[in-house]
């Protein structure tokens, strides 16, 4: 991703490997500090994720396959049964760490699937650190051209409504509903997007820093406000990503999303749905998931930056500590114009089964 500092832009991935460092952006510090946070071992690299300094269904599933190979480098020393019994706790450990997106549990699974090939614990050591760099290259390489397929689909005077952020921050570079929003830019086409702010986490912020990043004209608008525009005629299409989608096209999905596919359709408006062929799950029903639910305080308390102390504040907004708070919505896939995928785009009706690499 582009990422101006000093005067200058620079070229950054979200995460990555080096020795048993794994690096990220801390999104947690955005849009007002730009910082990387380091783990030096899988426990750190699984508290990263509880406490959404990296977020985003792709971006967590490569996260966890580095922290798999930290745990590996920890652990070569054991014997291999016991070294397989620490594995298994620690893959378990970070599928607990965020249960929704369906990505941690696709690239989790792969990563022990490729580890089990080896005869000893050193042997799994290389294996893992090998297969991690290539889940987050096949990432990167998904999500760029999840942008490439989808960049026709936003013309000339769109006003182009997207929710969460779907952002590089999201995955390992690009993104995906963003993805497309970049390379639309890149074609030079005049465009503007209405970024949501995304209650209670606020990722509209990142959105909003993603798109100051490449000059991509763009307003926020609170959550409420996107039937206004989409009655108004402000809004020709919206992009969105997917943290999990079934077979039969419903997807699971930041907060919100399920309100913005019904307002889309009342006002006849395409509502497009891009992910990585990680985030589709072949097995289990969108309403067979256990939808995340977060910490009460996200609601009744608001994080923000104090511009003159130049540090992040903790506001109470409530006087009571009654809230609920999930974090993710299902939206039915008769509300879904299209799905973008890394090598295809998919139209109604779903049937992800059969229409996959078609």
């Amino acid at each position: 991703m582009k990422v101006k500092i000093d005067g200058k832009t620079v070229s950054y991935r979200n995460v990555w490997i080096e020795g048993e460092t794994v690096n990220m952006i801390d999104q947690t510090r955005l849009p007002f500090e730009f910082r990387m946070h380091k783990t030096k071992n899988y426990r750190e690299t699984a508290e990263a994720i509880r406490r959404m300094q990296i977020r985003g269904a792709p971006a967590i599933g490569v996260a966890a396959s580095y922290g798999l190979a930290q745990a590996a480098l920890e652990f070569e020393g054991l014997e291999t049964k016991k070294f397989w019994e620490q594995m298994e706790d620690v893959a378990q450990e970070f599928l607990n760490t965020r249960p929704t997106a369906v990505d941690m549990h696709n690239m989790v699974a792969r990563m022990l699937m490729a580890m089990k090939r080896a005869e000893t614990p050193q042997q799994c050591v290389e294996i893992a650190l090998n297969e991690s760099q290539r889940i987050a290259e096949e990432n990167a390489e998904a999500c760029k051209n999840i942008g490439l397929l989808g960049r026709n689909l936003i013309k000339d005077g769109d006003g182009v409504l997207t929710h969460c952020n779907t952002g590089a921050l999201g995955t390992v570079d690009y993104g995906t509903a963003l993805s497309i929003i970049r390379f639309a830019h890149y074609q030079n086409k005049d465009f503007y997007v209405l970024a949501t702010e995304t209650r209670p986490w606020l990722q509209g912020r990142l959105t909003s820093w993603e798109l100051t990043q490449e000059d991509i004209k763009h307003y926020v608008i609170a959550d409420n406000a996107a039937g206004y525009y989409m009655k108004k005629g402000d809004v020709r299409i919206v992009l969105v990503g997917a943290d999990r989608i079934s077979s039969n096209g419903d997807i699971i999905n930041k907060i919100g999303t399920y309100t913005l596919a019904t307002l889309a359709h009342e006002n006849k408006i395409p509502f497009v749905v891009a992910a990585p062929t990680t985030s589709i799950d072949l097995n289990q029903k969108a309403k067979d998931i256990i939808i995340e639910e977060r910490d009460l305080k996200e609601i009744t308390y608001l994080k923000g930056y104090n511009e003159e102390k130049k540090e992040f504040q903790i506001i109470k907004l409530y006087s009571t500590d009654q809230a609920k708070n999930p974090i993710f919505d299902i939206t039915p896939a008769k509300y879904i114009s299209k799905i973008v995928t890394e090598n295809q785009i998919i139209e109604p009706p779903y049937n992800l089964k059969k229409q996959l690499n078609k």
